[in-house]
C-alpha cells in the first residue's frame, strides 16, 4: 500500500509518500500562515516528485502541531463546562485550582461539585443524584456551553457514574461534546480532569482543523482514507481526533522519534531531532517513544495522559548567536533563516553560521563567515555541542550505552560524533517526523485494577491484554500483528485483597481492508 506521511510544524510542513517500508520520495516546505494551503502545496508537490498515481494511494497520515499551539498560544478555546462527581469529599481543591490565569480568562471554566464517585478500593463514595446533574446541565444550557467535562473521584477504576452523567447532561444540551475523564487521563483527580478540560476548550478547533483536512484531500483529489497520529506515535481515525485532539499535542517529537526508528533500524536509542527553532530529546524503547511517568504540564496546566518523556531546549538551525558568541539561543529566526543567515545573504548570525565556520556543515555561502574569529567560532561551536551532549545525558536512566539518532533539518549542526559519542544520521534525516506519521501503527491500552488474591498475576495480565488488544482491533488494528510493547503492574498500599494496578499497551499494523473507527 503507499502511504502519504505528513508533518505540520510551526515553521515546515514535512510530507513523504512510501510504499512498504521504502521512502519514495519525501520534501520540506514553509508552513503556510492559513497551514492549509501549505498541505495542499506539499501533497501535490510530494506526489509529483514520487511519480505515484493518487488512485494508488491508500492512506493519508497527519501529525499537526495546530492543538499545541492553540493552548501556547491561549487561542480558539472554547469556554467550557466541567462537573466533578466527589461530593461530599473533593470540594477542597475546586477544579482548575491549578490553572494559570491567563487561560483561565480566555477558557473561564464554569465548574460544578456533584454529589457521586468512589473510594480507592471501588467502594461508592456518594450517590448520584439525577436532578442535581439536570439542573447544572440546565445553567449550561442558558450559558450556551456545549463543551462539557465530566470527571468522577476514582472513575479510571469505574466510569459507570461518569457515563450516567453524560446521559442525563445530553437530555438537556443534545448537542453537547462531552468529555469523560476516564477516557483521557489516568489515576490522579486534578491531573485527570485537567485532561479533560483541555480536550473539551479545544472542541471546536478539533472539529475545524479535521474538516480542514479533509477538504485540502479532497482540493489535492485524493480520496484515500486519512488519520491523526497520537502522543504515543501510534494512529487514530480522524473522527475520533475530532473528539479527542488533546491525544496529538505530543505527535510531533514522537512522530521524529518514530520515523528515527524506522530509518536507522534502531529500536533502542536515544534520539535529538534539531529543528529551526528547538531540540527535542527523547529516548526510544522498542521502537516506541518512553512513555512520561510523571505528571506532564501542557500549556502550563498539569496532566496524567499518554505523553512521550521529551526534553525540549531552545537550540535550531535559527538560534541567533550573540555578538560576542558566548550565547546562542533560545531566539530564533526561524523559518526566516534562508533569508536571514549569514551563509544565505543575510544579517544575522545564527547556529547555522557558526557550523559552517567551524567547517562542520557545507551549505550556502562559507566565504560570508570566514572572516569570523576562529577561536571564538570554536568555543561557540563547542557550546552547542555541550547543549545537545547534556540533553542526552539528562535523558538516560541507567549507565547502558545507547546508540544516539540525530534526525531534523538542523542535523548538519553536528559531525559524525559528539565529544567522542558516535551519532547516527540516517537517510532522510530532515522528513524524519513524516515517515514516523506514515509508518504509524495502531494501538490499544487497558489500565485496570484487580486483587491478585483472586486472579493469578499471569492471568490478570493476560486479562488486561487481551482488552487492549479488543481496543486494538476495534481501532483499526490488523489481529495477525499485534505484539505488547509495554506492560506495568504496580501493587496498591493500603487496599485489601493484594490489589494491583496492571497496564497493558499492545500495538499491530493497520488493518487495510478496514478503517480505523472511534
Amino acid at each position: 500500500m503507499i502511504r502519504v506521511g505528513i508533518d505540520v510544524g510551526g515553521t515546515n510542513t514535512d510530507a513523504v509518500v512510501m510504499q512498504g517500508r521504502e521512502v519514495l520520495f519525501g520534501l520540506k516546505t514553509a508552513t503556510t500562515a492559513d497551514v492549509m494551503s501549505g498541505v495542499v502545496k506539499a501533497l501535490r508537490e510530494v506526489i509529483q516528485g514520487a511519480g505515484v498515481d493518487k488512485a494508488s494511494i491508500g492512506a493519508v497520515m497527519i501529525g499537526t502541531t495546530q492543538f499545541t499551539n492553540a493552548l501556547v498560544e491561549r487561542r480558539k478555546l472554547a469556554q467550557v463546562g466541567i462537573i466533578r462527581l466527589g461530593l461530599p469529599a473533593t470540594s477542597g481543591l475546586p477544579p482548575c485550582c491549578d490553572w494559570p490565569e491567563d487561560i483561565s480568562a480566555v477558557v473561564k471554566p464554569q465548574w460544578r461539585l456533584a454529589q457521586g464517585g468512589y473510594e480507592y478500593d471501588g467502594r461508592p463514595l456518594g450517590i448520584l443524584d439525577p436532578a442535581e446533574i439536570r439542573r447544572y446541565a440546565q445553567e449550561f444550557a442558558e450559558l450556551g456551553l456545549k463543551d462539557v467535562a465530566i470527571s468522577c473521584a476514582f472513575s479510571i477504576l469505574n466510569s459507570e457514574q461518569e457515563r450516567a452523567a453524560a446521559g442525563w447532561v445530553r437530555e438537556l444540551i443534545p448537542d453537547a461534546r462531552i468529555t469523560l475523564s476516564s477516557q483521557i487521563g489516568r489515576l490522579g483527580l486534578l491531573e485527570r480532569e485537567n485532561a479533560a478540560l483541555l480536550n473539551a476548550c479545544l472542541g471546536p478547533l478539533g472539529l475545524e482543523v479535521v474538516a480542514a483536512f479533509k477538504q485540502a484531500l479532497a482540493d489535492s483529489d485524493i480520496r484515500a482514507p486519512f488519520y491523526l497520529t497520537q502522543n504515543d506515535g501510534t494512529l487514530m481515525a480522524a473522527e475520533m481526533a475530532a473528539r479527542y485532539p488533546i491525544l496529538t499535542v505530543a505527535s510531533g517529537p514522537t512522530n521524529s522519534m518514530r520515523g528515527a526508528a524506522f530509518l536507522s533500524g534502531l529500536k533502542d536509542a536515544i534520539v535529538v531531532d534539531i529543528g529551526g527553532t528547538t531540540s527535542d530529546v527523547g529516548v526510544l524503547q522498542s521502537g516506541f517513544p518512553r512513555q512520561a511517568g510523571v505528571a506532564v504540564e501542557v500549556g502550563g496546566v498539569r496532566t496524567n495522559f499518554r505523553m512521550p518523556d521529551v526534553y525540549s531546549m531552545g537550540l535550531g538551525g535559527g538560534s541567533r548567536v550573540a555578538a560576542d558568541f558566548k550565547s546562542l539561543g533560545p531566539q530564533s529566526v526561524g523559518y526566516a533563516i534562508h533569508t536571514e543567515a549569514l551563509v544565505f545573504g543575510g544579517d544575522t548570525l545564527t547556529a547555522t553560521d557558526i557550523a559552517v565556520a567551524a567547517g562542520v556543515a557545507k551549505l550556502g555561502d562559507a566565504k560570508r563567515v570566514a572572516q569570523l574569529p576562529e577561536a571564538a567560532v570554536a568555543q561557540c561551536y563547542g557550546r552547542l555541542q555541550d547543549m545537545v551532549f547534556n540533553a542526552v545525558e539528562r535523558m538516560r536512566t541507567s549507565a547502558e550505552a545507547l546508540p544516539v539518532i540525530v534526525v531534523g533539518g538542523g542535523s548538519i549542526l553536528l559531525g559524525p560524533q559528539l565529544k567522542g559519542m558516535a551519532i547516527t544520521v540516517p537517510a532522510h534525516f530532515g522528513c524524519a517526523n513524516a515517515v514516523g506519521a506514515a509508518m504509524a501503527q495502531v494501538s490499544g491500552e487497558s489500565d485496570r485494577v484487580i486483587r491478585l488474591d483472586d486472579v493469578p498475576r499471569e492471568q490478570a495480565i493476560q486479562q488486561v491484554r487481551a482488552e487492549a488488544e479488543a481496543r486494538a482491533v476495534q481501532a483499526g488494528a490488523k489481529p495477525s500483528s499485534l505484539s505488547m510493547i509495554d506492560v506495568e503492574d504496580v501493587a496498591l498500599a493500603y487496599i485489601g485483597g493484594n490489589a494491583t494496578r496492571i497496564r497493558v499497551r499492545v500495538v499491530g499494523d493497520l488493518n487495510e481492508q478496514k478503517e480505523v473507527t472511534a
